[in-house]
């Protein structure tokens, strides 16, 4: 299930949030070697002290973390203000109240192709996408606005999503840092889930799904042996 936790629920999901942590560790500082900071076994900044929004993706006993996402106003400190501002034209004004900025975007690929094998990483990655706007589309957000390496643009395109981007800077690893804006509505949603054959996957509330055969159709997708976790750049 795909779910929002919320700063008045950071208490109720606590050993999600730490495994959640935890998987950005493997990914961020021990797989892509980022100059992140790491306490112990979690990977956490500043910006994780701001009462973010964390998009979830569990399975439905909430026992595992299959892949997240942080969410944060554009109206308040961000990433993409503070660190990758040269990536977007100066003259460019993304603070917004329904501009949001979406970070730490990344998927336990070993977990989905144990309890998952028909999906593979790439479709992971779209199914996340997904259900951000969903989940965005629920909560108020009209743009998102992320900071990415080039390679995550074949995801938005394979996802149906449409990018907008606005700017791109070397200087921040090995990769250029590019700046996109993704829009957040209905006919963005619903050309989304015809592309990738899929109905609805963001919960409100983390409301079980029902079980049976009827909701099988949610999950669909190819067969895959690639083994990564796949990731946005900030």
């Amino acid at each position: 299930m795909f779910f929002l936790v919320q700063a008045t629920d950071y208490h109720r999901h606590r050993n999600l949030l730490d495994r959640m942590y935890r998987l950005r560790k493997r990914v961020f500082h021990d797989e892509l070697e980022w100059d992140v900071p790491v306490i112990g076994e979690f990977e956490r900044d500043s910006y994780d002290d701001l009462s973010p929004a964390y998009l979830l993706w569990t399975d439905e006993e909430r026992t595992t973390v299959y892949g997240s996402l942080r969410l944060l106003p554009t109206t308040g400190p961000t990433l993409l203000n503070d660190v990758f501002r040269r990536t977007y034209p100066k003259d460019l004004d993304l603070c917004h109240p329904t501009i949001w900025e979406g970070t730490r975007m990344c998927i336990d690929a070993d977990e989905i192709a144990q309890d998952m094998p028909e999906i593979d990483p790439q479709q992971a990655m779209c199914m996340m996408l997904l259900a951000l706007a969903e989940c965005g589309l629920d909560n108020g957000i009209h743009t998102l606005i992320s900071n990415y390496e080039p390679h995550m643009k074949r995801i938005y395109k394979r996802a149906g999503a449409p990018l907008t981007e606005v700017g791109k800077a070397d200087g921040y690893g090995r990769r250029p840092v590019c700046c996109g804006l993704f829009e957040v509505s209905r006919r963005t949603i619903a050309q989304m889930r015809e592309k990738m054959e899929l109905s609805g996957l963001y919960v409100r509330d983390g409301a079980k799904r029902p079980t049976g055969a009827a909701n099988a159709a949610w999950m669909s997708g190819g067969a895959g042996d690639q083994r990564s976790s796949w990731i946005n750049a900030a």
